[in-house]
């Protein structure tokens, strides 16, 4: 959901959809967390996916708290929906062991209309906006106020083969020219994404759609729109699916299967999150040396693209016993000397945008310009509590993407969704 990141280590975690009812079967019984003692320096339980050198910056918070608190970091399973559904049971049960919650920025919605978090104020709402880029924040916002401080966010990318393309294509129509002129020339051609039915082929439509200038839901996030450019959008997957450039398993691919597709030297692009670039680097060094990167393909020529943004937020749950140490140790957390030190040794790329400059961030990421280029002009997921079944109804519909039929999966996505928005309570 926030974007791939393997592990959580290097460029971050695997995010698969798996379905709600299959994953709370999957969920152990919640654990009794104390949030410290009586009279003692109060703990702080931070709950956070997996990330490889977060210890680090959670040591490092504590150092500066000097006994005012203790972080504890207690790891989440690394599947997106096995995280969420943990917090969701816990914070049902109005579990007050839960103090600073790590959200995917398609959760706020869901978390805060339950009211399971607290808003972000004074002060500690000022330091967290300060410098942080709007699409971020934006999800990190419902009904205008601030639930959560962004930690980190991720965006994906065009990958190309510089020794068979010149220039990078501008377009979606432009890519599929190129490679099936390169297939003509019997040379590697293939376009490698994601396909299967999961969040990943809900974020390829979904920047799609942004891109063409769709509208998927009303501005309140309570009608399902789909109007004539989100029909477009539908048209141009289809059409992107049955060009004949694709690889062959392209509907069963997920991120890391798209990147090792790319490796195999059988393909001219590939779309994919920033991770791809480390990993190259280790497991096809001399292909990476005739890879270059650029901004995402559009729609059309004359209008850049907007890129479906990832990356996680930090709130603090409405049942912690001790919120006001939880505020300062998810701020410092979320620090930029904290951001900046996540982004170079985890790969999580920062929110706050001055970092970008930051000569060691730089160095890290060759690519920053173009990521930052997309991140000031963002395609958000549709914002809405109901995210969890919108995106399993959206990710079911679009699959496969070559039997689409444009007009008719449209008007079966505005009634499924209407009907996934019409819910009652917050979804499992």
């Amino acid at each position: 959901m926030s974007g791939f990141q393997p592990g959580r280590s290097r460029w971050g975690r695997r995010a698969r959809v798996i379905a709600a009812a299959a994953a709370i079967t999957l969920v152990a019984p919640m654990a009794a967390c104390a949030s410290g003692g009586g009279g003692g320096t109060p703990t702080i339980n931070l709950y956070y996916g997996p990330e490889e050198n977060l210890q680090k910056v959670v040591d490092d918070c504590n150092a500066a708290a000097a006994g005012r608190y203790r972080i504890d970091y207690h790891v989440l399973p690394r599947p997106a929906d096995d995280q969420r559904v943990q917090m969701v049971r816990r914070l049902a049960a109005q579990d007050s062991g839960m103090d600073v919650l790590g959200l995917d920025v398609t959760w706020t919605h869901e978390f805060a209309s339950a009211k399971w978090l607290r808003e972000w104020t004074g002060q500690r709402r000022a330091e967290a906006q300060r410098g942080t880029l709007p699409g971020p924040l934006e999800s990190a916002s419902y009904q205008d106020k601030l639930y959560a401080a962004p930690k980190n966010t991720n965006t994906q990318l065009l990958w190309y083969r510089t020794d068979l393309v010149q220039q990078p294509p501008k377009t979606w129509d432009d890519m599929i020219g190129m490679a099936r002129d390169l297939k003509a020339q019997g040379k590697p051609y293939q376009v490698i994404t994601m396909g299967a039915q999961y969040e990943g082929l809900v974020v390829l439509y979904n920047t799609m759609a942004a891109s063409a200038g769709g509208t998927i839901l009303s501005a309140d996030g309570g009608k399902a729109v789909f109007d004539d450019n989100a029909v477009r959008a539908l048209e141009l997957l289809r059409r992107f699916a049955t060009a004949g450039v694709t690889n062959p398993s392209f509907t069963n691919a997920y991120e890391d299967d798209a990147r090792l597709q790319f490796e195999s030297g059988n393909a001219a692009f590939q779309l994919n999150w920033p991770f791809v670039y480390p990993a190259m680097q280790k497991g096809a060094p001399e292909l990476a040396k005739k890879v270059g990167w650029a901004r995402y393909p559009g729609v059309d020529a004359d209008t850049p693209s907007r890129v479906t943004i990832g990356g996680y937020n930090l709130a603090v749950s409405a049942y912690s016993k001790h919120p006001e140490q939880a505020f300062d140790a998810a701020l410092c957390l979320r620090s930029p000397e904290h951001q900046k030190f996540s982004a170079i040794n985890d790969g999580v790329p920062p929110t706050i945008e001055s970092l970008y400059a930051d000569p060691e961030v730089a160095k890290a990421y060759p690519m920053k310009d173009e990521i930052l280029a997309e991140l000031k002009d963002p395609a958000i997921r549709p914002l809405t509590p109901a995210y969890q079944n919108l995106s399993t109804v959206m990710s079911a519909t679009l699959s496969p993407p070559a039997a689409i039929d444009p007009e008719q999966t449209a008007a079966t996505l505005r009634t499924a969704i209407q009907d996934a928005l019409e819910s009652k309570g917050v979804l499992p």
